[in-house]
């Protein structure tokens, strides 16, 4: 039998949790008729007023609605921007485990817009293959570039992305031999940290090397480039997630130490003009280049999307004219299918060409106006699988950039919280909290397993098409499903438009 004083607490505790039942009990019934009486009485919102508090239920499951689909109601190849397929796929590169199948392709081949490669009847033995080789960047730059790695970071923000994510990424692209390029918010000390190849980015508001006016501020830049990690600078016209609009980095991750790397109020919205306010034409733009290249001895060039390719032709009279040293260094052709930073729903679905199709529009400009080989080309936009890298280097990109494929493989689950500042797994937030979930010494690993597996597999299909190395895939090695599902070859949906003069570096 228990004590009398051991009944006595129990009795006590019983009832004391009966009577906090009842206090919450009736919490809950005053909390009920409060919100049934304001939503019977507001005139906002019609589901509400007809359907007092059940109708709330509505909004939690189209907020749920999301997440339930990515892991119960989806198949595998469903979901945008990137389904259950392509991202397993990342995951399993970044992790560095076995990426095979059994029992065929889930992929449907004949949908209209798929790739696929035409593989070589008799293929070149395995001792034959190589390394890719370098390519240089810049010949008219007092330290021009070379680079061999064709798969590297895309262009992503400190304060956009968190202070681990830059180190994890800053880390691995070094461990990988990859450039990691810097995004418009300026050189922060982690993009230094892992002493990987820099590209750093000058956006519309001259964030990291602006005057208090907003304009170019020569000090901060030669400051900047004189670290041996920047390569190359590139100023930034556009991205893909919104055409025509300046960035947006909302207050909430607008930190001191941001701001000061920034040169930006703290806690405050910033919101980058739509475009440079001294770059109005293609001769401001040129001016542009040749200006920054004159004073930092690096190679130049810009990042932009296509809205069409007639100005870019107009740029190539204007270098005709000026001498074919005027030229960009560089060209970084963004889709419209890019985005991870916050956009209006309006630009990111419905503004500028995708990368499929301004990414030969571009080429063949280049090839037109004989500045091909004077101008290397970098594109992005959705090339997070071997296949879509291959697809680009068919075209005749020069390097592919992604990144949303080194964020799944720093450990996004597509929660489409990146413009809240509520990312689940640290890559996207300035909250501390959120950001000990990402383990920098983890995610460098799969940052650099990621980018290494990307490549080796673009090789082996290089190797299948009897090409010694990807960069030696053009668009007779890569045919496109049609509408009707039939393959036609890249070399006939998009035409070269003179005879391609391929150099020792393609």
């Amino acid at each position: 039998m228990p004590s009398t004083g051991f009944a006595h607490w129990l009795i006590v505790l019983v009832e004391t949790l009966a009577a906090l039942f009842v206090l919450l009990l009736a919490l809950f019934v005053v909390v009920l008729l409060v919100t049934w009486l304001v939503d019977r009485n507001q005139t906002g919102n019609a589901v509400l007023r007809n359907f007092p508090v059940i109708g709330h239920f509505r909004y939690w499951f189209l907020h749920l609605g999301e997440f339930f689909r990515q892991y119960l109601y989806s198949s595998d190849r469903e979901e945008m921007p990137f389904n259950r397929a392509q991202r397993t796929w990342v995951y399993r590169a970044a992790k560095n485990v076995d990426n095979t199948g059994a029992f065929g392709s889930s992929r449907d081949l004949r949908g209209e817009g798929v790739p696929f490669f035409v593989n070589a009847p008799f293929p070149d033995l395995g001792v034959d293959h190589v390394e890719p080789m370098p390519v240089t960047i810049g010949p008219y730059a007092r330290e021009p570039y070379s680079h061999a790695a064709f798969f590297n970071i895309s262009a992503m923000s400190f304060g956009a992305l968190s202070a681990p994510a830059v180190r994890a990424l800053s880390r691995g692209a070094a461990k990988a031999g990859i450039w990691m390029d810097t995004g418009e918010g300026g050189l922060a000390p982690y993009h230094l940290e892992g002493g990987c190849d820099i590209i750093f980015e000058i956006g519309t508001a001259k964030y990291g090397v602006r005057t208090p006016e907003g304009k170019l501020d020569d000090g901060k830049l030669l400051a900047i480039c004189a670290h041996p990690q920047v390569k190359m600078v590139s100023i930034k016209l556009g991205q893909g997630a919104k055409p025509g609009m300046g960035g947006l980095l909302p207050g909430a991750k607008v930190t001191a130490e941001i701001a000061a790397i920034r040169g930006i109020p703290v806690g405050e919205d910033s919101q980058s003009p739509n475009r440079h306010l001294d770059i109005g034409n293609v001769q401001e733009l040129l001016d542009a280049i040749d200006h920054i290249r004159e004073l930092t001895g690096k190679p130049v060039g810009f990042k932009a999307v296509l809205g069409g390719v007639e100005w870019i032709g107009q740029m190539c009279d204007e270098i005709a004219r000026r001498g074919i040293e005027s030229a960009p260094d560089f060209i970084i052709v963004d889709g419209s299918e890019g985005g991870t930073g916050a956009a209006p729903q309006t630009l990111m679905e419905g503004v500028g060409l995708p990368l499929h199709e301004a990414l030969p529009a571009l080429l063949d400009m280049l090839i037109v106006k004989g500045l091909r080989e004077r101008i290397k080309v970098v594109c992005s936009g959705k090339c997070i699988t071997a296949y879509d890298v291959a697809w680009a280097l068919s075209v005749g990109a020069d390097f592919v950039n992604s990144a949303r494929g080194f964020m799944l493989a720093l450990g996004c689950i597509q929660s489409l919280q990146c413009n809240r500042n509520t990312c689940p797994t640290g890559i996207t937030t300035q909250n501390p909290k959120l950001q000990r979930g990402l383990v920098v010494a983890d995610k460098s690993e799969r940052v650099f397993h990621y980018a290494r597996n990307v490549m080796h597999e673009v090789g082996i299909i290089a190797h299948s098409c009897g090409v010694a190395e990807p960069r030696q895939l053009n668009r007779s090695h890569c045919r496109v499903v049609g509408d009707d599902g039939l393959s036609i070859p890249l070399e006939k949906l998009f035409p070269y438009p003179l005879k391609l003069e391929v150099s020792e570096e393609k």
